[in-house]
This record gives C-alpha cells, structure tokens and sequence, in this order.
C-alpha cells in the first residue's frame, strides 16, 4: 500500500533521529548498570515488549500462533532475534559502546549478503564493495594483533574482552540480517505485532532458561540500577515504536541513512558520561561503516522508486 504522508516536513526524519536517541541512552544505561547479566537485561527488554504487543494482538485479532505455514519462520525470528539482542548486549557491556554501535550498522550490507544466498536477489559489485567497506570497518575497531600489532591502545579494558565483544558483536549483526530475511520471506502475510510477539516470548523462555544455567538471576542491589532496568525496558520500546512510525511516514532510504545518527550519539554519550575518548581506528572504521551502509541505503531506495516509477508507466 502506499505510505502515509507527513503531517509536515521531515517528521519521519524527526522520529528516526529521535529513536536513534532514545536507543543510544538505552545502551548507555546498560553500559552504566552494575551487576546485571546482558542476559537478565534481554529478559526485562521481552517482558516490556510482551506487555506492549498483547494489547495489540488482542486488539487486531491475530491469535498467538499465526498462520500454520508460517510458524517454522516465525520460530526462527524469534530464535535469532533474541540471539541477536542478548549478543548485542553483551557487547555492549564489555566493549567501547561506539564499537559496538558501529559494528550493528552493518547489518544492511550483510542482509543484502543473505538475501541475495537465500532469496536470490540481485547482489551486484556495488554491493560488494559496500561489503569490503563494511569489513573493513570491522577490521579497524577489532584491530587484530596479527595486522596491528600486539600492543593495541585505547582499549576500555582487556584485548580478550574487546575481542570477544566484537564477535559477538558481528553475531549479533549476523542474526539481525537473517531475521531480516526471514522477515522478507514471510512478507505482510503475518502481522507485525505477531513477529514481535514470537520474538519476545521465544527470547523470554531463552534467557530465563539461559540464566538459570549460568546462575546469573538476581535484582540488583542498587535501586538505581532497578530503575535503569526498567528505563532500558521503556527507552527500547520507545525506540522501537518511534522508528516504525517514521517508517509508515517516509521512505526506507531516508531513514536508513538517518539511522546512522545512532553512531553520533554512541561517540558523544560515550565521550561525555564514560570519560573514553574514541581512537582515531574507531573513527576510521567508523566512516568505513557509515559509508557502507549509506550507499546500500541509497542503492536500495535508488532501485524501489525505479521500480515505482516503472509501475506506473
């Protein structure tokens, strides 16, 4: 169908950049929080969302289970959703929170990879040098021993922290990318709400389960920290909820490219409340990411009012 226009101008753009925000302090929290697992946070961030989507399912009539050919692929949403939040989260606990901002800008490129695998969509060579842009980009915040050395500097902690926020960093953009796919695969088949809703429960019973085998399930002893819980909780969805309406007002390629405004606000917050200034590889990779991810958007929007513009010819 075709998307509502704005009210008035650039009010997609307004809530894109406003989502980009909100998400930023949600991560900035959860670099602050002390005590609490990633996975217990994961946990609290599918409650909210739970309590947010019931409403709407109830309301719209959806059921709890979907389409019966659809469910395998709502499993898997759910599944590599979650994967791919409780991942990020971790990274954003052990490593710079512009790092690991960063590396998440690349899911574009990687969804364009695997749709291109898996959906046979068209994947041509500008395509894949936003990919070497991108891993390059990887490259230059990891910053490898065997290439840079092994004495790498401006680390907030240990080299072997770093390293493994930044793998499960790339997982965690991994798994977004194949939800993203599988998201195309389904179309507008299953309702949104639905999605969400496979995709908190699934990452509820995952943590809960996952936190019972590492023993990590406990409040916090500070009532600050429970308060930044819920904050997480609330800013994550605020995020969320804000990001889909700048997507029912404007196009996907505008938004796209003011997502990267979630960068921004990673480097100023981390620079502000965290007392660590970036490197010059961070920013360096940063760019390389920015740029990447940018003209995927462009090409991506390029090519859907082409194809409208030939729909109406």
């Amino acid at each position: 169908g075709t998307k509502k226009r704005a009210t008035c101008p650039g009010l997609g753009l307004f809530y894109t950049i406003l989502s980009a925000f909100l998400f930023s302090v949600a991560s900035l929290l959860l670099k602050i929080i002390e005590d609490v697992h990633s996975v217990e946070v994961s946990a609290f961030r599918c409650v909210f969302q739970m309590a947010f989507v019931l409403p709407g399912l109830i309301y719209y009539k959806t059921g709890f289970l979907g389409p019966k050919g659809k469910r395998i692929f709502l499993f898997f949403r759910g599944v590599l959703g979650s994967t791919a939040m409780i991942l990020l989260y971790y990274a954003y606990q052990v490593m710079p929170l512009a790092d690991a901002t960063v590396i998440t800008f690349t899911s574009p490129v990687f969804t364009s990879l695997l749709a291109w695998i898996f959906l046979k969509e068209k994947y041509s060579l500008w395509d894949l040098l936003f990919t070497l842009f991108a891993v390059t980009g990887v490259i230059l915040i990891a910053r490898p021993p065997f290439l840079f050395g092994s004495r790498v500097s401006g680390l907030e902690g240990s080299y072997s922290d770093h390293l493994k926020g930044t793998i499960a960093a790339i997982a965690s953009t991994f798994s977004a990318a194949s939800t993203i796919v599988i998201l195309r695969k389904v179309g507008k088949s299953v309702h949104y709400f639905l999605s969400i809703w496979y995709y908190a429960v699934i990452g509820l019973v995952g943590c809960v389960i996952a936190l019972f085998v590492l023993n990590e399930w406990r409040l916090p002893h500070c009532g600050r920290d429970r308060v930044f819980l819920i904050l997480i909780g609330l800013l994550g969805l605020g995020g969320q909820i804000f990001l889909t309406k700048a997507l029912q007002i404007e196009k996907a390629g505008p938004v796209s490219i003011m997502r990267t405004m979630d960068v921004v606000f990673a480097f100023i917050l981390q620079v502000l409340f965290l007392n660590h200034l970036p490197t010059w590889w961070t920013v360096g990779g940063a760019l390389c990411v920015v740029a990447s991810s940018s003209g995927t958007a462009i090409r991506k929007w390029r090519h859907s009012v082409k194809k409208a513009k030939q729909r109406e010819i």
